[in-house]
């Protein structure tokens, strides 16, 4: 554990780490007084570090404000978009490229925040449950010097629009404040992203005219997957698992791959 602050820690099953559904409680400690959450810090924070910033920058204003907020080094914000998080926002390059290792693996603390709509807690990726739940990811995060990511679904109870995604060089599990204060950011982020311009295409939302050129690096992803499903004569989730192997076999990442294919400096193929 980093600290004994006498705020508690955050829980799940298995234990406090992976995905939190409750809450551990170390002994002596006053809960009542751990579960009166105090939102004033990180609102007049979050106020400061968003006033005066147009619609498209508050994302990645508010992962700056997290970085803050919290005992972490790095933040990013993803969206989910035909089962690969587009990455919006970040506070570091180091950051950045972590959820682009995750996007291209289709694995890791982000995916599964995703998919099951609750926080996950990836405590430590060195070694225990974390690092084998997470292999390859662990590998990576580690060689990068982070050791813990925690992973804050996006949207409603129903609904998971994305993740916030922090970054630890150190190991260690939040705080229940600490988890508190990173799902107010969440909140927070949760709103800013659905103030986002809107655009309609044929009638409908869609995640591309949502995204409104906030994410076009990753609109290269959905031309390449296309272009790869011409080549291969496969379907839409063939041709992305395609792309991510590709870029896993050549240390790149899926973003990398998709570049050279669009720009026609790759070709997919029986044999290639």
């Amino acid at each position: 554990m980093r600290r004994d602050d006498g705020e508690g820690v955050a829980g799940g099953d298995p234990g406090p780490c992976g995905s939190a559904g409750g809450e551990t409680h170390l002994p002596g400690q006053n809960t009542d007084r751990e579960r009166r959450f105090d939102p004033v810090r990180p609102a007049d924070l979050i106020a400061e570090e968003t006033r005066g910033a147009p619609p498209a920058e508050v994302p990645g204003r508010l992962c700056a404000a997290a970085v803050k907020l919290l005992p972490v080094t790095g933040a990013t914000v993803s969206l989910c978009s035909d089962g690969m998080p587009v990455q919006l926002s970040s506070s570091s390059e180091r950051a950045a490229h972590l959820a682009e290792v995750q996007a291209t693996l289709g694995d890791g603390p982000c995916v599964h925040a995703a998919e099951a709509g609750v926080p996950v807690l990836a405590c430590d990726l060195t070694e225990g449950q974390d690092a084998r739940r997470w292999p390859v990811f662990a590998q990576q995060a580690t060689a990068a010097g982070v050791r813990a990511v925690y992973s804050i679904p996006l949207g409603s109870d129903s609904v998971c629009v994305g993740t916030l995604d922090l970054y630890s060089d150190t190991p260690g599990e939040l705080t229940h404040r600490e988890l508190r204060t990173a799902q107010f950011v969440a909140n927070v982020m949760t709103v800013a992203l659905m103030a986002l311009p809107h655009e309609e295409e044929n009638g409908r939302l869609g995640d591309g005219p949502w995204l409104s050129g906030l994410a076009t690096d990753h609109d290269e992803v959905y031309q390449a997957v296309g272009m790869i499903m011409v080549q291969l004569g496969v379907d839409a989730d063939e041709a992305l698992a395609r792309l991510r192997a590709h870029a896993f076999a050549h240390s790149r990442t899926a973003l990398e791959v998709a570049h050279d294919v669009v720009s026609h400096r790759k070709r997919f193929g029986p044999d290639r």
